[in-house]
């Protein structure tokens, strides 16, 4: 389980470190650095898959992502005497990101790229630190792993191997460098994160994928477009959870069932009413039923993720609907470790009743910055970041 997420210089999270739980929500007024979080928690997994320096240039190149606020802010600036105004950078241009849980932690640190002027890849940041550790805070005594621009350092009992140009600038190492006997924490942590889930595009409209009858083959996880919904249901019902799925369809419209209907090996989903004297297709449920059963299919899921991260779930969803999809949650995150971005105040409410230890991150906005509700400067967690 991931403990503690640290950012510092990535758009409005200019240095936050924040403490997660088994369930986390992350909540927030709109513009408060909700949507940099989730951005943030999707970078790291990217990272694992080499795609983090690709997902930046698309954002507009590291220059776009970065802070765009002082480096440092005073108190007489915080406390409204004297305007906001530039300062002078001490240090490099960085933007890092970085997690630890009770046995690893890793890093990733960006920065400028070394590239000649006339090069067209002006726009595409580099990777100048990366590292992996054990335990939840980076120590010299603790490190395992890391590289600095393109070499690498592996710890091997008390000696440490180099290796020359191990790395590209451009590529990183959880994804890249691969040495089962040497460096076995780095594969552990890159299967891990490449297990991580991100839902928020889970589309409700008419033209959506989840509403198409389709082709069905065993679907263990829910894909982003929703579009193997009748599948991934039908797997639940055979091979997973298939009490709690009847469960859940009941608590969230009373007297209802399920139906996945097979033709010539096309897969649909149909929910049978009370008083209908056939059930109604996934072409014709309101846009909240369906991303409630897409929602259902996601947190059901027979092959849970090391993290699932949810992105306002509670949208197009009717207020009825809330505390089934809180309990939903809820038994989800008794298999895996959830965090969920939501605004919803009664969301929120019904996941602290159902889950008493619930972790809750508000986040506020200070002269841009974004900060966590009533968390001093000595109250976040500890954290380290690698010296470049």
């Amino acid at each position: 389980m991931i403990t503690t997420l640290a950012v510092q210089s990535y758009r409005s999270l200019r240095d936050l470190v924040v403490e997660l739980g088994q369930l986390t929500v992350v909540t927030g007024a709109n513009g408060t650095g909700k949507s940099s979080l989730y951005r943030a928690l999707r970078l790291l997994a990217d990272s694992a898959r080499n795609g983090a320096v690709a997902a930046l240039a698309r954002e507009g190149g590291l220059p776009s992502t970065l802070w765009a606020g002082p480096a440092t802010i005073g108190k007489a600036v915080r406390a409204g005497r004297y305007p906001v105004q530039g300062t002078v950078r001490r240090g490099p241009v960085s933007l890092k990101l970085g997690f630890a849980g009770d046995d690893l932690g890793y890093a990733i640190d960006f920065g400028l790229p070394n590239e000649p002027e006339e090069s067209a890849f002006q726009l595409d940041p580099q990777v100048k630190r990366e590292v992996v550790w054990a335990g939840p805070i980076l120590r010299p005594a603790t490190t395992l792993v890391e590289r600095a621009g393109t070499a690498l350092r592996i710890r091997e009992d008390r000696a440490w191997s180099a290796f020359a140009d191990a790395v590209g600038p451009f590529d990183s190492m959880l994804s890249e460098y691969s040495d089962p006997q040497r460096a076995p924490e780095l594969l552990t942590l890159r299967e891990r994160v490449r297990s991580w889930r991100f839902y928020d595009q889970l589309r409700t409209d008419a033209g959506a994928p989840a509403r198409e009858a389709r082709v069905g083959t065993r679907t263990p996880v829910l894909g982003h477009d929703g579009g193997d919904l009748a599948a991934a249901l039908q797997t639940i019902r055979e091979i997973g959870e298939g009490a709690a799925l009847e469960t859940a369809i009941d608590a969230a419209f009373p007297g209802s069932r399920l139906e996945i209907a097979v033709e010539g090996g096309r897969f649909e989903v149909r929910l049978r009413q009370p008083g209908l004297l056939r059930g109604l297709g996934a072409a014709e449920l309101s846009d909240g039923t369906l991303r409630y059963l897409l929602w259902t299919a996601a947190l059901l899921t027979p092959r849970p993720p090391a993290l699932l991260v949810l992105n306002e779930p509670e949208t197009s969803l009717h207020p009825e609907l809330i505390r089934p999809l809180a309990a939903l949650i809820a038994g989800g995150a008794a298999r895996t470790q959830v965090v969920v971005v939501s605004h919803s105040r009664p969301l929120i409410d019904a996941l602290a009743h159902d889950e008493p230890d619930l972790t809750r991150i508000e986040l506020v906005k200070d002269l841009g910055e974004t900060q966590v509700a009533g968390q001093g400067r000595f109250d976040q967690p500890a954290w380290q970041w690698p010296k470049r």
